[in-house]
């Protein structure tokens, strides 16, 4: 069963992002782990797929941790609860998907 996170976007509906095969969660955004250090982080998933996540400015490991956080608590929780609510640090402008 897959599982995701609901993450709220300024100005927009909750974005549903997947918790599953998840490879890596990285500080900066798809450039590189130098590139937005605080405003920037990026999901790296098994199909090689990238989500994006651009944040207010926070400590660097700060929006990561909170992230990978949620994730573990997500995939903790009973099958039958498909969705958790994610609740960041700073507000999420942007998600983006490549």
């Amino acid at each position: 069963m897959d599982k995701f996170i609901s993450v709220p976007v300024t100005g927009e509906t909750n974005f549903l992002v997947s918790v599953a095969d998840v490879i890596a969660i990285q500080i900066g955004d798809a450039s590189g782990p130098a590139s937005n250090p605080t405003t920037a982080t990026t999901i790296t998933f098994n199909s090689a797929n990238k989500a994006v996540f651009t944040h207010a400015a926070v400590t660097a490991n700060e929006f990561r941790d909170s992230l990978q956080s949620a994730m573990t608590a997500a995939l903790a929780t009973s099958w039958t609860n498909v969705v958790a609510d994610y609740v960041p640090p700073t507000a999420v402008s942007a998600i983006t998907v490549s």
